[in-house]
């Protein structure tokens, strides 16, 4: 258990801030990083992000009249502060485990979480919102603050809100927490925009020479504040050649401001919350903040595991025998076919470390591409590179893809352009949630035209498929793949052309069939073991591809089996269950079939172990399942 500190002792809720002064904010927040750095060693969670909003959070709660104040944390990376203040300090140790607190700020958990959040580039738009919301209901004096990252800005979303919001004369706050980093170092025009505002030495120090002139962050000279501000403004346009894209939209800007001092964040805070309309605060932050191991390397200490609380080393999780995650075995391939195949380009929307496409970027950075938190993008910019001749493997996280999905049906389908969409964290992912659960995927896909969609059992399918897809007259196709580690030690052999929709069989058996797709087909196979010792022999088919689905296969199958059962990590309504009872209608087939996959509910965070149970897809519920149509 981490322990606390002599002022967080005292702190449970943020009542319990407005008695402290600015000198115990300052112990406070030490506190707090020591807290968040000592529990996130034994249960590992989303450590540099929150490093870094400490100051910020305890700030927020200081001035601002919450939960009555909306705060909308964008992403919710960065919200582990926030949790801990407000009434959550003592359950903190559960964080991101089975039936423990989320990882990401949830509604239903506290009245304190305004917006339940994830994904990114959503808050502005849920802000603005709930302000909308407040003056029409009459009450003006309720503060609305979205607190966004530099990397989550890049995302489309965030432009639609903040277009909106500069139009809509509403009580709205937007934080831009500008830490150059999201999960790996921030690209793009934007970024460069923002390092140009924080670093033009001879706008910052015109701007703070003024500043303090007028008295700083106090009342003093407001009216002139007022006016003087708009002369800097324009100032700044003149000095960085450009204009001030926020001032342009219409939002006040102030800033740029040390994110890491909480007595000038307090002041300036209590400044602004008397400040009508829409308006911007951009605060410079150091991700990883208090771990100097997390400061220096904030991409690895993201999310780094298990480490030493006291020294930041990450602790190894494993020999270097055993098997690879799949996102290396992404990365090695697209690699190596790159090498074979010059028209292969790869395309991730920020998640080049992530993905393991920082390999090809490495090697060979003009045909790698990280497009920032833009996934909408990232489908028709690879569209646009397809209609021009190139292959491009567009690889985005499973959850991910939902943002997605008319470019893939509108740009990519529609007009049968090969892209190849690899989809990282497919089925259940486990302590994120279920904001990052990849379970509808299949479903979501199968219904749209010109799509071919794939899963493999293993390493080396996944590699067969990647090869299969990028070879020409392949067509645009999905292929999902789980997170975390595989199992085979030998994966890298020579390529193989696989035939497209169609499947094979695994495991003769007497009894029952068992069809499967994906990786749970090695639960299958478990389950299969286990069965043997009991008398019961199962037939295992791997599918491969959920569309076009292998029906001489299932002919088979149903020809000569009258006992089925279908297991997929994805959800049941739209996927392979679905797909086989579409088949078995239209073909007039029998048989005493049941389906194993994830329910027709959002599936919290745990294990994989737990997560597994609960949805009765492990080995156990599958031999449970054969067992109960097997005595039918």
């Amino acid at each position: 258990m981490a322990k606390e500190g002599a002022i967080l002792t005292r702190v449970s809720y943020p009542e319990d801030l407005k008695h402290l002064s600015l000198a115990e904010l300052e112990e406070l927040c030490s506190d707090l990083r020591t807290f968040i750095i000592e529990s996130l060693a034994s249960n590992p969670g989303h450590l540099a992000s929150s490093l870094g909003t400490v100051e910020l959070s305890v700030a927020l709660h200081y001035i601002f009249n919450t939960p009555d104040d909306k705060l909308i944390w964008d992403v919710g990376h960065q919200s582990y502060t926030h949790k801990i203040l407000t009434g959550r300090k003592e359950k903190f140790q559960s964080l991101r485990t089975y039936k423990g607190i989320s990882g990401f700020p949830k509604m239903s958990e506290s009245v304190y979480d305004s917006f339940g959040t994830g994904h990114s580039s959503t808050s502005i738009s849920a802000a603005l919102g709930m302000a909308i919301a407040s003056k029409l209901q009459g009450n003006s004096t309720r503060q609305h603050i979205a607190i966004i990252g530099d990397g989550s800005m890049t995302g489309g979303m965030a432009f639609e809100g903040l277009n909106n919001a500069g139009t809509a004369n509403a009580n709205l706050l937007v934080i831009l927490n500008d830490n150059g980093i999201a999960i790996d170092e921030s690209v793009g025009a934007l970024n460069n925009y923002l390092t140009d505002i924080t670093t033009s030495p001879a706008y910052n120090r015109m701007k703070n020479k003024v500043w303090n002139l007028l008295g700083g962050n106090t009342n003093r000279y407001k009216k002139h504040k007022t006016a003087v501000s708009k002369i800097l403004h324009a100032t700044k346009s003149t000095l960085l050649h450009s204009s001030n894209l926020f001032e342009s939209l219409n939002l006040r800007y102030f800033g740029p401001i040390d994110g890491n001092n909480v007595e000038t964040l307090v002041k300036v805070l209590d400044d602004l919350k008397k400040i009508e309309g829409p308006k911007l605060l951009h605060i410079i932050t150091k991700k990883g903040k208090g771990l100097e191991k997390a400061e220096n390397n904030p991409v690895v200490y993201h999310a780094p595991g298990l480490y030493d609380a006291f020294t930041g080393e990450i602790k190894s999780s494993g020999s270097d025998n055993t098997p690879l995650r799949f996102q290396d075995v992404f990365g090695e391939t697209i690699l190596e076919l790159a090498k074979q195949n010059s028209k292969i380009v790869g395309i991730t929307p920020a998640m080049p470390s992530g993905c393991s496409l920082n390999l090809m970027m490495k090697e060979m950075p003009e045909r790698a591409f990280d497009v920032g938190i833009a996934e909408s993008h990232a489908v028709t910019f690879a569209a646009g590179l397809a209609c021009q001749g190139l292959v491009p493997f567009c690889n985005i996280y499973s959850s991910f893809m939902q943002r997605a999905y008319d470019q893939v049906i509108h740009d990519v389908a529609l007009q049968e352009l090969p892209v190849i969409f690899c989809l990282d964290r497919a089925g259940l992912v486990g302590e994120d949630g279920a904001t990052h659960q990849g379970v509808f995927d299949m479903a979501f896909f199968r219904p749209i035209p010109n799509l071919t969609i794939c899963s493999p059992l293993n390493e080396e399918e996944l590699r067969n498929m990647m090869f299969t897809a990028q070879l020409e007259g392949a067509g645009s196709y999905v292929i999902r793949y789980p997170r975390g580690k595989g199992i085979l030690h030998k994966w890298r052999t020579p390529f193989r052309k696989l035939e497209k929709g169609k499947g094979q069989q695994i495991r003769e058996g007497k009894d029952a069939a068992i069809l499967s797709i994906g990786f749970l087909g090695n639960k299958a196979l478990e389950a299969a073991k286990i069965l043997s010792t009991l008398g019961i022999e199962v037939a295992i088919y791997d599918m491969r591809f959920l569309k076009p689905i292998d029906e001489e296969l299932l002919h088979e199958v149903f020809s000569t089996y009258n006992k089925v059962l279908s297991v997929e990590d994805g959800c049941l309504k739209g996927g392979l269950a679905s797909a086989i009872l579409e088949f078995m209608n239209e073909n007039h087939y029998s048989a005493e079939f049941k389906s194993l996959g994830i329910p027709d509910r959002f599936i919290e965070q745990g294990s994989l172990t737990d997560l597994y149970k609960e949805c009765e897809i492990d080995e156990e519920a599958i031999v449970s399942a054969i067992k109960e149509i097997i005595s039918r």
